[in-house]
């Protein structure tokens, strides 16, 4: 036995075991239920950029591609936004019809059960494409391939349940939902209420041993249709009749809706966006073990599966559909900014509006470099648990802000509602998005940083692992062990935060190019950053759970590096395009500034005094963190308001709307502005007004005609709908007022 085993390392284990957070049954499941990736290069205060830049780019496949260019676009030319959020409240028939035809219900499915077997960055793209157009026609498609049966399915299903639901699912035989959310349990999914009780009861004529459940579920995407209830619930066993555990926990099954005591409430408006959404309940409805998805094994395992399949709606649908809206706040704004013209100028070249169309170009490209980046890493069969948490999180938010500087540039021209208004669904769909698949409050502050320093910490999962060791003499091996090779992983940090707080950077691949310098930077604000998560588990040990500030604005710093690596990476992806430079450093820039000032409020909070002050003197989190400087934004506003290949490449796919759309509308005005541009700087060098300009043969009548064909078109976009007492009385029957209903009748 060594003196440092027997001395030191017993002292520290037995402080550490009172100290350091212990993990709970539900804690360890979902931990074992996600895997790391890059993330945990990040923690290392030293990442391995091969790792990073190995990752191959995603593609589509010729399958995959024609799949967008065609059922996708015919499906969303199917869809009228404004009929179906403020008339129908529900996609018209034949949509539905061609969903099921077209198997945009079994994107996530196997061939071989009769799905599409669509990788994740297709899976991707589809519903971006859709969500360009659609919130409601990409929820539709986005539940049945994300958290649901189909998911579970695959992953934990039994070969008879895979047999019997997949090929219906594909086709759309079968409509799932998934019954997660009860009425007194929301981000708490573990105190849910709902429960099962192991008993013997009847099923299709038989007696066998089964669950009698009974459950109230709400918020609940596709309820009101659904065929097959996912359900989530406790499951009890007093009798013993599945083993010694009375408790087995939370337990994941297949409900038929058609089962006596299933009850479909009726339907909840989310933001007044109508997708299909509702409550659900169920008295004292039975169903057998075999219902159980993955069988009787898997009773008690429910938390474990549903931690592994989040991974599609955090890191797939949300990200997806968030890039989708920032993508169109670009475009169009852009686009706006330079049509819309005041005190003679388009409103683009104003500094005012250079800055929100800059962060709206910034963001677009973030949050389409993480999606693909997380896509990408996920068809490696990586299940991505702090990644996803981290896209589900900042690709919401982002889009909040992204749509939000929309609002602001367009001004009344969005606050109008009506068919025309493209930014509207958007807009209220934004609170749909920051509340589902995990409330952001929850996984900001517990989740991204709470379980990714676990998870991603080189050393911090196997010392707590340790510490819970029952037999103590190999416990303390392995922590004697663990502790000092980890004590010295952090003296290494300490000196490379501190030696890069200096100068600003640190290593960075040879063959980055251009973009070489970005890297070196990042590598710093990793040390700084490792350090710093070091600390705060040293001086708070297990009251760093509590301490949800900290913890959120150390899981910012993660979060903001992993996307600008992920940014850097799609820049390389792209073929490296000179022409995106400005985008890539704008990303950087933006997010320096905001880990530098994570980091800053995290230091300024801590309670040990000496820890403030030595990671103040080693990090330095205020040094090399201004933000983007004024010629920066400038340049990235530039990248939206001139068309170019940029602009393309940053906009990516979206469905273009009808000709007489206000999407429509809006680009056919744009381009005609672009082309007549030439036309009005000669009358502007000229200083004279079109008929002037005519009269001294300055300009044609053709001339003359395409000016006037532009100006009408700017104006047609500007414009903004409105409505008589008539069609408002039927669009909201019993709400007109009484003068105006009169004039209605």
């Amino acid at each position: 036995m060594s003196f440092r085993r027997d001395h030191l390392s017993r002292r520290i284990f037995d402080w550490a075991q009172t100290a350091l957070p212990s993990l709970s049954k539900t804690e360890s499941e979902a931990i074992a239920a996600g895997e790391v990736h890059f993330e945990a290069e990040l923690f290392t205060g030293n990442p391995d950029w091969s790792m990073l830049r190995g990752v191959p780019a995603p593609r589509l496949t010729s399958e995959e591609q024609a799949f967008i260019d065609g059922p996708c676009r015919q499906f969303c030319d199917l869809i009228d936004i404004w009929q179906i959020d403020r008339i129908d409240a529900d996609l018209p028939p034949e949509a539905w019809d061609f969903l099921r035809r077209h198997g945009f219900f079994g994107m996530i499915i196997p061939k071989e059960h009769g799905g599409l077997g669509f990788s994740a960055y297709a899976h991707s793209e589809v519903v971006r494409y859709i969500s360009s157009h659609s919130v409601v026609g990409a929820v539709t498609v986005m539940v049945p391939n994300s958290l649901g049966p189909g998911e579970l399915i695959l992953q934990f299903g039994t070969e008879a349940q895979k047999t019997h639901w997949l090929p219906r699912l594909a086709k759309g035989e079968e409509l799932p939902a998934f019954g997660l959310t009860s009425e007194q349990a929301g981000s708490d999914a573990s105190a849910m209420v709902d429960e099962g009780v192991v008993c013997r009861g009847s099923w299709q004529g038989e007696e066998v041993l089964g669950i009698r459940l009974t459950w109230a579920k709400r918020y609940i995407t596709l309820a009101p249709v659904c065929t097959v209830l996912g359900l989530a619930f406790k499951l009890r066993d007093p009798e013993g009749l599945l083993g010694d555990d009375p408790e087995p926990g939370i337990t994941c099954a297949l409900v038929p809706t058609d089962l006596p005591g299933v009850e479909t409430g009726r339907r909840h408006l989310a933001s007044g966006t109508m997708f299909m959404n509702g409550p659900t309940e169920g008295h004292d409805v039975f169903i057998p073990l075999e219902n159980i998805i993955g069988g009787p094994d898997y009773a008690g395992r429910g938390w474990m599966m549903l931690m592994s399949a989040l991974a599609a709606g955090r890191g797939i649908s949300l990200p997806s559909l968030s890039a989708a809206a920032t993508a169109l706040s670009a475009h169009t704004t852009g686009a706006y900014a330079r049509i819309r013209t005041q005190f003679n100028l388009p409103i683009g070249l104003f500094g005012g509006v250079q800055e929100p169309l800059a962060r709206i170009a910034s963001n677009a490209y973030a949050i389409d470099a993480g999606r693909q980046l997380t896509t990408a890493i996920l068809d490696q069969g990586k299940k991505l648990a702090v990644i996803s948490a981290i896209m589900k999180y900042h690709a919401t938010e982002r889009m909040r802000t992204s749509v939000n500087d929309a609002m602001d540039v367009h001004s009344g021209k969005a606050v109008i509602d009506g068919p025309l208004n493209y930014l509207q669904p958007a807009y209220r769909a934004i609170p749909i998005g920051i509340t589902v698949e995990g409330a952001n409050i929850v996984t900001r502050n517990l989740i991204i940083f709470g379980q990714g320093a676990i998870r991603a910490h080189p050393y911090l999962l196997d010392e707590m692992t340790a510490l819970q060791e029952p037999d103590r003499e190999k416990a303390l091996d392995d922590f004697d062990r663990l502790f000092w090779a980890h004590a010295g992983h952090s003296t290494k940090t300490a000196f490379r935060a501190f030696g890069r707080s200096l100068t600003g950077r640190g290593p960075a691949p040879r063959e980055a190019g251009k973009v070489r310098d970005l890297y070196g930077r990042l590598s710093r604000w990793s040390a700084a950053f490792a350090l710093t998560a070091d600390l705060a588990f040293l001086t708070l040990g297990g009251a760093l759970k509590r301490k949800e500030m900290i913890s959120a604005r150390l899981g910012d710093a993660l979060s903001q590096m992993f996307l600008v690596a992920a940014a850097l990476k799609r820049w390389e992806d792209d073929g490296r395009p000179e022409a995106d430079l400005p985008l890539v450093r704008h990303v950087a820039e933006s997010s320096f500034q905001a880990i530098g000032e994570a980091l800053d409020a995290v230091i300024a909070n801590f309670p040990a005094t000496w820890a403030r002050w030595l990671l103040r003197i080693v990090t330095r989190p205020r040094a090399h963190a201004r933000g983007p400087s004024h010629a920066l934004i400038e340049k990235v506003a530039m990248l939206v308001y001139h068309p170019s290949e940029t602009r393309d490449r940053l906009v990516g796919r979206l469905h273009p709307g009808a000709a007489d759309s206000g999407l429509g509308l809006l680009e056919h005005a744009y381009r005609l502005v672009l082309d007549t541009e030439p036309l009005r700087k000669r009358l502007r060098d000229l200083k004279k007004t079109p008929d002037a300009a005519r009269n001294a043969g300055v300009l044609s009548d053709a001339d003359l005609a395409r000016l006037a064909e532009a100006d009408e078109a700017v104006r047609r976009v500007v414009a903004v709908d409105d409505f008589s007492p008539e069609a408002l009385a039927r669009l909201y029957p019993g709400r007109t007022p009484p003068q105006h209903r009169e004039a209605a009748e």
